[in-house]
């Protein structure tokens, strides 16, 4: 509350005339609040207090009142004297509760001083719900920055003094709102669920609200309700199938409507929010908020009510919280629950978004009109070939600018103002870049994101005592450049594959230009143009931000691998921006690709480019904008988190091999001590004197700043602190969190580095590298970027890879360096190896008339480069400037071009065709061309090819017969002319064959050792390389078949003044093009000849490479028999191994060494050890049939080892294995990479030992230490086998496999009759790693035992975690069976179970308690419950989740787990993830001794209960439902439930509960069955439909035979007491002493003892007493004898299940893994064995009475009288009405006291209203049909205290508000009650008393109407009590049916004087007039004659 004294002022200027009439108004936040005036007077006192309610919201620092003097005027508009502004941050910041200002002088509109001053007194009520921040904003530029997202941590303030470490944390934990969400790449099922709960503060008068929801496309409306404060209560499900991305961007749009209004102003407010802002909330939702509605088109508006709702958005996995309905909202605080925080106040904001220019933008539209200008010999210009504008897209509103066209750098200048709500739901502003089509639609050139939580703070992120404040800042951008990314740049005609791209929907692959954006907030005001110009001033200033700086980037590529297939030659382009890009003419050309090169088998699996000591370097060189001092930052921040992330990994590991505390409390110390090490040494850089500042980059300084201090204070007391290292472990992640979120850098406008790898002229392949990694700082060493410099592995990928990654284009592994041009000799201490530049060109001849020569050339030029399109010619090649020649053209032959096709086998195979022709039933004859290749051209024959040296045959030249042949060989074609060779070829010889040819074959194998000699790679002697046909295949030799050569010049380069490597920097420009040539594209730079740069190393240094390959688990089965056929390719460098395969597994353990002997490494073997090349391991299913299928990937860092006599061992690790980008297993792998250059062969680690001929295995040290370990097994049963191949799973047996051991059970001879094993327990001895992280996972396998012998595995089951099943023999173990279990396994006898009778309950008490009594006073709903605790009876518990998910009742799967069977693929070749069945069991695990001596440890699991079929009673009882999925159009449904047991259905559609989702169905239902047949209980939910078919809601499935055997007693719950009657009767087939008896039997314990007539019991050599248990309680009659009531308490104290309701989710088929609702339920299983059970309980739904409440309206009273009769009198036509809300239809009046002229009415009438009535939970229902058409009742529940709503009515309508009754003064109580009530209207927005009414009210029941009956009104009967007429006066009447009345008492009354003194008037004149006297009637003629009958006395004139 703010409260303002105005006290008085003085010198108050006089007026020309007269004294002034002064007025003070007081303005606080647009509301207005008045004094009184004060009558001419220039001092004036007021001393009034003005008061404003603030709503529970605080003042914010910024708050200030506005104090205007105005001089009263009665007619007109006041006039202006003086104000003053006082500003409130004092009191907003809690320093002080009032605030005096004294003499506050008044100033004029144009601000002069007018000599007056005013005094005033500001008192301010700190809210409850607030704190108040002193560090709050202390000056008024920052105005609403509290208004973050998440309000601030005012609530973490430690009152105690020093904070705590987890408040700490909890300071620095950055905004929700920030956190990235593990989004996946794939679309799921989301359920977005909106419980639209009450409006409030509506606005309007007699208006009916419905709140519409539309999100994703879909629209809900909500019934019409009545009123300002309408109470809706509905829910909408809104299911959707769409990426995760996708959905998180759409928004939730909520509207209130009017729906009485048929304007269209009839929307009252909206409120909108992100979809993914409620999913970062926690749980997914927002609970029970209330939204502050708004105008969306009027900025200038206020709040337009509030709207309580509820928001879930629900994925797959995901657990909807469980809301609980209160019943009473009248207290809730509607301004301190918002959905926004305490503190923000929502407000209108303007992002301004400048949009200055753009650069680079790509070709758009085609070139027909350019290329027809370029025909006439003009120019073209096809760069400029685009017409962009912007599109700035944010919460659902959008703005663009002006288009510009044919401009590839377009300058708008425009403003653009998006008015928003602000803090905003919406966090990503989208500016899109679109190119406009004057036909088409417009084409996206790019898109970009700002988020908003990026460039804003809430103040809250980071809260610690820093001594910072003011970290909050409002959303601010630039001047900066942002870079747009998406399809390659390369214009075509044709629709682009990868136009999505360009929208942002996946990563971009290519730069496309960017945009001079400027983004700032204004909080006041709304902009006049949404779209404006830029003032010139803000241009001008934009120009200092677009200063650009020269960077000098590297690229030296050291080897590229993993290549899928030779094909065409490869080569690399690397670009920055448009930097380096071949195919953009708007920059110079630069040395930005690598030279073509082909690739060479690697001898295994994958190609690689054999570059050897020669690797080609890239040299681009660019100009940016220096923005150093931000990515020097970021480079900082993440060098602190990756020394972090190191750490934590170390911490992990240890935890996970459960290393000895010493060792944990070093990494331990190693950790904490190195992060506040690095965070005080590492400083941020000073922002002062930068240049390219912004307001945003001081702000992220002062954040920064703070987290970094906020994190090291954190750091020292959690040191100091004695914590679990798990708990640790979360805060320090949480850490890492926000360092990589610190590091994030909005304005990072330099473009990232590109590579693309280029297959001929093809983009293939691409990688984005960002430009802060490789860049050179001169700061420090560690802003470098963490890649600057050094040699980094990097995975190509294809642009909208929809395999995800499961296939690479190549792994390079390239060394970059980026840095500024005056920086550009810092490189020369990077660079490795020599640096060579060369000019080089291509000569080219052609073979015509068996002659080389250029003639036969055709297009192509003598001297080309080498694709050959561009000629060349040596004498135009110039160096570059600051480059000279060194040498003279020479002939250098590529090598690479030219290895031959074995190149990399270790064996070939050599073919050739033989070819022989004849005429149509000649003889066959050899062919022109004999021997030919499979194209048919000419080849050499197999006597003239020799084997090459370092080659042997292996056998000798054979036909091929493995093809469409016949039996020697042969393939038949015909000879079709112009053709000379067959088209096709068949294996069966006809007359009409022309031409024969076979392949013949001969492999040859590398010989052991060998080496080529220098003869096979001298090729030409004059350095020719040949080709049959012009392309891209070439040798070396010539063959008589080549048609085409060419070889390479070169010309070496070398730096004019030696500067080291970094000359390269220099070559800018193309060398030289042939302008003679007219067909020249003129200056195209894709024909632009480069020099060609290389980085030469002297000699590699030769590693030794050993990869242990251990195991796998848990990876995929691509198999149909449900497994996968494992084997890993391993791949490092250009060399690969493929390990063994292992056949049917999912879990493969391979044991194997795979050793690299020689793998030649070029660079610092130092360099190459702090960062070694990756091993990469892929693991392949193998398939016979197919290609092979890969299951994963994982990569493993080596362990580098220079001296192999000096290191340590390699470690095995888990490594994880991905798919897709999905986690997809584990493998076990280990690697060390030691240096052979100095070492001896002896010196190298020992050969590990041999399995078969060729496999090593994982040497000892390095493989796990393994124990004889002992797996018990108790294999239960199977249960739900589904069918395998269409035949059902008939005899099954089970195969459980563990490590290299394997077991079967026995067959289940006939799994209908009985699906249990014969014998359940099963013993598998096995060597086990000891150490539980290598311990390998327990797999089962289901084979079904079929005819012929088959046997298929029809599931299977991999259990990974071992931990929880191992235990030690030497205890006891305890048999985990039920006491119910124990009693039928026990000998067979009779049983006698008696139940004491007692006499039945009085009527009475049985209506006022049910068990709804027990279940609401349960729930907490006490209100329902009537006097059920006062008498002291049992409650349940009411479980908010399924009773398998309870903890302390372990899933009810301690007798034996169910483990659920999956199979492999299905018949569609797709992974098939669904369950085919289930394992029951359980498994023990313990160690074994070696000593085959020493006796084995008795068995686990013993006393197993009989396993056969056991008839059982099953009790269902379905209690409610909650929040069913609508299945109706009105967002409704029809639920009904249908139960399946066995063969069992039960189907209560006749009893279906119409229009609800939460509908009470209290339904108990009676089956029988056979356990464990039929172990599976299915309760479904279905909506009843009229005509069409009944819909599914949901349905719930319950293990009946886990609730039977576990040991918890889940089959009965245990009540609180023993009851021998009334509702809680015993109903256990068991006595409690019996149950106790049997527990401890089955614990192991001596029985229980009974003294003291049973009050006292020993157990468990423990004393309990009856009277400890009972003390206390009320004691009633139905409770049973003490023995068993105490044998019941303690039963209670042994954790067994007590009696329950249970809340079980419902899933559909439809979406199988979100909710679908609840039921809330539980079930009873008695064996029949055991006997009858007691009673069921009766559930039924309350039925409710039928009341009548009978209204008699005697009088009213001071009754306003608002009408004027024709005669002027005051007066009104009084009547009442009354109606019951929700019966609005049965709406009753009285007749019409007409012309009360005193506002008394006299009425004496009756309404009557009958109604149904809950007494026990004192509401009324309602049920009527809400539209004509509807089939059922709609059935509405009404808190009691609205049936006291009445309404006085005049005849005008004009509407009364009634009064309430106190709820202690319950009508239902005193049953009448006689008074008078006042009744109110509003007017101008307050309540004025129009009258009071007499009235009594009485309820009486049905039996009581019946008994003393009465009518309405006052119809017959009219008694009880009799009503008479009223005695009215007799004015009271209706003057049209009364026209005597009328008379009498209006005319008359009122104007009888009137009459008389007519009347007296009249005769006067008449007694005035002489000679006139009357006699009686007589004649007179007109001078007509016409007579004229007159009567009277008459004396004639005189003549």
């Amino acid at each position: 509350m703010l409260r303002v004294v105005v006290e008085s002022a003085s010198g108050i200027p006089k007026k020309k005339i007269g004294n002034p009439d002064p007025i003070a108004t007081i303005v606080f936040k647009g509301e207005k609040k008045k004094t009184r005036s004060i009558s001419s007077e220039v001092n004036p006192v007021w001393k009034e207090t003005l008061e404003f309610d603030l709503k529970g919201t605080p003042l914010d620092s910024t708050s200030f009142i506005d104090v205007i003097v105005k001089d009263f005027e009665s007619l007109g508009k006041d006039k202006f004297i003086g104000s003053a502004k006082v500003y409130l941050k004092d009191l907003a910041s809690g320093q002080a509760k009032s605030l005096p200002s004294k003499n506050l002088a008044l100033v004029s509109e144009s601000g002069q001083n007018i000599g007056a001053t005013i005094d005033l007194v500001i008192g301010y009520e700190l809210p409850a719900s607030a704190i108040p921040n002193p560090s709050d904003q202390q000056d008024g530029s920052m105005a609403g920055n509290a208004g973050g997202v998440d309000g601030g941590n005012e609530d973490l303030v430690d009152m105690g003094g020093t904070p705590s470490s987890a408040q700490l944390n909890q300071r620095i934990q950055l905004s929700s709102r920030k956190k990235h969400r593990p989004l996946s790449n794939k679309p799921q099922d989301f359920q977005i669920r909106v419980r639209v709960i009450e409006g409030r503060q509506l606005p309007g008068n007699n208006i009916k609200p419905v709140v519409k929801v539309n999100t994703c496309g879909e629209t809900h409306r909500t019934r019409i309700r009545r009123g300002n404060n309408p109470f809706f209560d509905e829910m909408f499900y809104y299911n959707v199938h769409m990426l995760p991305s996708d959905l998180f961007d759409q928004h939730i749009s909520i509207r209130v409507y009017n729906s009485s209004s048929l304007r269209a102003d009839s929307l009252m407010g909206e409120f909108k929010i992100d979809i993914g802002y409620i999913y970062d909330e926690p749980a997914h939702c927002i609970m029970k908020k209330w939204l502050l509605l708004n105008d969306p088109d009027d900025s200038s508006s206020g709040a337009k009510g509030y709207l309580k709702v509820s928001l879930l958005v629900v994925g797959t996995g995901d657990d909807p919280p469980v809301e609980k309905k209160e019943q009473d909202s009248d207290n809730d605080d509607v301004e301190s629950n918002l959905l926004l925080p305490a503190g923000v106040v929502l407000r209108w904001a303007t992002l301004q978004i400048k949009v200055f220019r753009a650069e680079d933008m790509p070709q758009m539209d085609d070139s027909i009109a350019q290329s027809l200008k370029e025909a006439f010999g003009g120019e073209s210009n096809k760069k400029n070939l685009v017409d962009p504008f912007v599109e700035a897209w944010f919460a659902g509103k959008k703005l663009c600018t002006k288009i510009i066209e044919k401009n590839a750098n377009p300058e708008w200048n425009q403003l653009l103002n998006l008015q928003i709500k602000f803090p905003s739901m919406c966090e990503r502003l989208k500016l899109t870049v679109f190119d406009w089509d004057r036909l088409t639609r417009n084409d996206a050139v790019g898109t970009t994101y700002l988020n908003l939580m990026q460039i804003a703070s809430s103040g809250g992120e980071v809260e610690g005592e820093t001594g910072e404040s003011g970290v909050g800042f409002l959303p601010a951008f630039g001047p900066s450049y942002i870079n747009l990314y998406g399809s390659p740049r390369e214009f075509t005609g044709f629709m682009d594959p990868y136009e999505d791209l360009n929208y942002g929907k996946d990563e971009g692959a290519a730069y496309r230009g960017r945009i001079l954006i400027e983004l700032s907030t204004k909080l006041q005001g709304k902009a006049d143009k949404d779209v404006d110009v830029i003032p010139n001033d803000d241009i001008l200033v934009a120009q200092k931000y677009q200063r650009r700086r020269k960077y000098c980037l590297c690229a030296v590529f050291h080897s590229a691998t993993m290549i899928q297939e030779p094909g065409e030659p490869i080569q690399f382009e690397v670009s920055i921006g448009n930097y380096g890009n071949k195919l953009d003419s708007t920059c110079k050309p630069l040395a930005s690709a690598t030279q073509y090169s082909c690739a060479v088998f690697d001898g295994n699996h994958y190609y690689y480019l054999p570059w050897a000591d020669m690797k080609p370097v890239v040299a681009i060189m660019s100009f940016w904008e220096d923005i150093s001092h931000r990515l020097d930052s970021v480079n900082i921040i993440l060098y602190i988190a990756n020394r972090l992330q190191a750490n934590i990994t170390e911490l992990k590991t240890a935890v996970q091999a459960k290393a000895p505390d010493m060792k944990m409390a070093e990494i331990w110390s190693k950790l904490i001590s190195q992060l506040m090490d690095d965070i005080n040494r590492f400083k941020l850089p000073d922002l002062e004197g930068k240049s390219n500042l912004t307001a945003l980059d001081l702000q992220i300084k002062k954040l920064r700043d703070s987290a970094l201090s906020s994190i090291v204070a954190a750091a020292e007391h959690l040191f100091q602190e004695d914590a679990d290292i798990k708990e640790r472990l979360v805060t320090i992640d949480g850490w890492l969190d926000n360092l990589k979120q610190l590091a994030e850098e909005p304005q990072n406008s330099m473009p990232d580095v590109v590579i693309w790898m280029l297959r001929g002229e093809k983009r293939e392949a691409y990688t984005r590298i960002p430009a802060h990694q490789v860049l050179y700082s001169d700061y420090s060493r560690e802003a470098c970027g963490q890649h600057c410099g050094k040699t980094q592995s990097i995975f190509l990928k294809y642009p909208m890879d929809k395999n995800k990654g499961s296939k690479v284009p190549a792994l390079v592994r390239v060394n970059m360096w980026l840095g500024l041009s005056t920086l550009e000799t810092k490189f020369n201490t990077y660079a490795e190896g020599s640096f060579n530049v060369f000019a080089e060109l291509y000569e080219n001849q052609a073979k015509v008339l068996a002659k080389w020569g250029t003639t036969g050339l055709l297009n192509r030029g003598n001297f080309t480069d080498v694709t050959g399109k561009v000629k060349l010619k040596k004498e135009y090649f110039m160096p570059p400037r600051g480059w000279q020649w060194e040498d003279d053209w020479f002939v250098n032959p590529e090598k690479s071009w030219l290895t031959e096709a074995d190149a990399g086998h270790s064996d070939f195979l050599d073919e050739v065709y033989e070819n022989e022709t004849r005429y149509p039933g000649g003889e066959w004859k050899n062919a022109a061309e004999h021997y030919t290749d499979v194209n048919g051209e000419k080849a050499r024959s197999p006597d003239e090819i020799v084997c090459p040296p370092g080659w042997k045959w292996e056998d000798d030249w054979t036909f091929d017969d493995k093809r469409a042949v016949d039996e020697r060989g042969w393939e038949y074609g015909i000879t079709v002319p112009p053709d000379d060779k067959p088209k096709s070829w068949v294996a069966a010889e006809k007359m009409y064959h022309v031409h024969r040819r076979r392949r013949k074959i001969r492999r040859r194998i590398k010989v052991a050792g060998g080496s080529p000699t220098p003869e096979r790679d001298a090729g030409d002697p004059e350095g020719w390389e040949f080709s049959s046909l012009i392309g891209w295949k070439f040798h070396s030799k010539e063959r008589s078949s080549d048609t085409f050569r060419r070889r390479r010049w070169r010309r070496k380069m070398a730096p004019a003044q030696s500067v080291g490597p970094s000359a390269i920097f220099k070559l800018e420009g193309a060398l030289g093009i042939d302008v003679d040539e007219k067909e020249d594209d003129k200056g195209s730079k894709a024909d632009a000849n480069t020099p060609s740069v290389s980085c030469s190393f002297d000699r590699p240094s030769e590693y030794h490479l050993r990869v242990y390959v251990y195991q796998a688990r848990n990876l995929m089965a691509l198999d149909r028999d449900s497994f996968s056929d494992p084997y890993v390719h391993v791949s490092f460098l250009h060399m690969s191994q493929t390990t063994e395969i292992i056949k049917s597994t999912l879990n493969p353990t391979w044991d194997q060494t795979l050793i690299f002997n020689r793998v030649e490494i070029y660079g610092d073997p130092q360099m190459l050890a702090s960062n070694p090349p990756q091993v990469v391991l892929e693991i392949f299913d193998s398939d016979q049939v197919g290609k092979d299928e890969l299951l994963g990937r994982s990569m493993c860092l080596p362990l580098v080892k220079l001296n192999p006599v000096v290191g340590i061992a390699a470690k095995l690790l888990w490594c994880p294995v991905l798919q897709k980008g999905i986690h997809a297993g584990e493998i076990l792998v280990a690697a060390e990479l030691i240096l052979r250059d100095k070492v001896d062969l002896t010196e190298l680690p020992l050969i590990p030992p041999k399995r078969g001929d060729s496999l090593y295995m994982v040497p000892q040290g390095i493989r796990p230490v393994v124990q004889l370990t002992a797996i018990e097994i108790l294999a239960w049963g199977l249960r739900n086998m589904k069918t395998y191949q269409l035949a059902p799973v008939s005899s099954p047996s089970l195969v459980v496999e563990c490590g290299e051991e394997r077991v079967q059970s026995a067959v289940i001879r006939n799994i209908k009759k009985s699906p249990n094993f014969p014998t359940n327990v099963l013993l598998l001895k096995a060597s086990l790693p000891k150490d539980e992280m290598y311990m390998p996972p327990i797999v089962l396998k289901v084979i079904d035992h079929r005819p012929f012998g088959r046997k298929p595995v029809v599931g299977q089951c991999t259990i990974t975690s071992l931990e929880e099943f191992r235990c030690n023999h030497d205890e006891v173990a305890e048999v985990a069976m039920s006491s119910k279990v124990a009693l039928m396994a026990s000998t067979p006898q009779e049983l006698h179970i008696n139940i004491e009778e007692r006499p039945l309950l009085e009527t009475q008490e049985k209506e006022a308690i049910d068990w709804w009594s027990k279940f609401y006073a349960s729930t907490g709903e006490h209100e329902k419950c009537g006097p059920y605790l006062e008498k002291g009876y049992d409650i349940l518990k009411v479980f908010n989740c399924e009773l398998e998910d309870v903890g302390e009742y372990k899933g009810l799967t301690d007798f034996c787990n169910t483990f659920k069977l999956y199979r492999g693929k299905n018949e569609h070749g797709d992974d098939d993830p669904t369950v085919v069945g289930e394992f029951k069991g359980a498994f023990k695990i313990y160690p074994l001794s070696d000593d085959p001596a020493v006796p084995s440890p008795p068995p686990q699991f013993k006393e197993l209960p009989e396993s056969g079929p056991q008839e059982c009673l099953i009790r269902i009882y379905v209690v409610r439902g909650i929040d069913l999925q609508p299945k109706d159009n009105n967002g409704l449904c029809d639920p009904y439930i249908k139960i399946s047991l066995g063969k069992t259905i039960i189907d209560d559609r006749d009893n279906y509960i119409p229009n609800t989702i939460n509908p009470v169905f209290g339904r108990m239902f009676e089956a029988s069955c056979f356990l464990p047949q039929d172990k599976d209980l299915k309760i479904s939910v279905y909506d009843f439909d009229l005509l069409t078919h009944d819909e599914k809601v949901g349905e719930t499935v319950i293990d009946l035979e886990n609730r039977l055997l576990s040991h918890f007693g889940s089959y009965c719950g245990l009540p609180q007491t023993y009851c021998i009657s009334g509702q809680n009767q015993w109903r256990d087939q068991l006595k409690p002493s019996q149950i106790l008896q049997n527990h401890a039997r089955l614990k192991g314990v001596s029985p229980p003892r009974t003294e003291d007539n049973g009050n006292t019991l020993i157990f468990s050599g423990r004393e309990y007493r009856l009277s400890d248990f009972e003390a206390n309680k009320e004691l009633h009659q139905h409770l049973g004898p003490p023995s068993e009531r105490i044998s019941l308490h303690v039963l209670r104290t042994q954790g067994l299940v007590p009696e329950h309701v249970e809340t079980r989710t419902l899933y559909s088929t439809f979406q199988p893994t979100l909710s679908q609702g609840s039921l809330q339920i539980w079930v009873d299983v008695f064996p029949k064995s055991l006997g009858v059970p007691g009673p069921p309980f009766d559930i039924s739904p309350r039925k409710p009475k039928k009341y009548a409440l009978r209204v008699i309206v005697w009088n009213t009273t001071n009754v306003i009288l608002d009408e004027t009769s024709i005669t002027g009198e005051h007066m009104s036509d009084i009547y009442v009405k009354g109606w019951m809300p929700g019966m609005e239809e049965d709406k009753q009046k009285t007749d019409v006291h007409y012309r009360s002229l005193d506002g008394d009415g006299n009425f004496n009438w009756r309404f009557v209203f009958e109604f149904d009535y809950l007494p026990a939970e004192q509401l009324c229902l309602v049920s009527k049909k809400e539209h004509f058409w509807s089939l059922d009742k709609t059935e509405f529940r009404i808190p009691p205290r609205h049936v006291y709503v009445f309404f006085l009515h005049m005849l005008d309508n004009t509407p009364k508000s009634g009064q309430k009754f106190d709820h202690s003064k319950s009508l239902f109580a005193q049953k009448s009650v006689k008074g008078w009530w006042p009744c109110y209207i509003e007017k101008d927005g307050r309540k004025e008393l129009g009258g009071k009414v007499e009235m009594t009210l009485e309820i009486v029941n049905e039996e009581e109407s019946e008994e003393r009956p009465a009518g309405k009104g006052r119809d017959e009967p009219n008694m009880n009590p009799k009503l008479n007429p009223p005695n009215r006066p007799e004015t009271s009447f209706f003057w049209f049916t009364n026209p005597c009345k009328t008379l009498k008492f209006i005319v008359w009354r009122r104007f009888k004087w009137l009459f008389i003194g007519l009347i007296l008037l009249i005769l006067v004149l008449i007694s005035n007039q002489p000679n006139l006297h009357v006699f009686g009637p007589y004649e007179t003629r007109d001078p007509r004659g016409n007579p004229h009958r007159q009567r009277g006395n008459m004396e004639t004139p005189p003549r």
